[in-house]
C-alpha cells in the first residue's frame, strides 16, 4: 500500500485499530512471558540453593 501521510499509515485504511491493537497485545504477551520466565528462573535458583545448602549440612553432620 501507498500512504500519503503518517495519519493514513496509522489508520491503515480503516483497519489501524486492529493492526496496532494486535501489535500491542503481542508486545504485552511477550513482556509478560519474559517476566514470568525471569521469575521462574529465580525461584528455581533459590530452591536449588536451599536444596544444596541442606544437603551440605546433612553431609557435614554425618561425617
Amino acid at each position: 500500500m501507498n500512504w500519503g501521510s503518517w495519519q493514513d499509515f496509522i489508520a491503515m485504511g480503516g483497519y489501524g485499530l486492529y493492526v496496532w491493537g494486535s501489535y500491542v497485545v503481542t508486545l504485552v504477551a511477550l513482556v509478560v512471558e519474559i517476566v514470568a520466565l525471569i521469575t521462574r528462573r529465580r525461584g528455581v535458583i533459590e530452591s536449588l540453593a536451599k536444596y544444596y545448602a541442606a544437603r551440605r549440612r546433612n553431609h557435614e553432620t554425618e561425617a
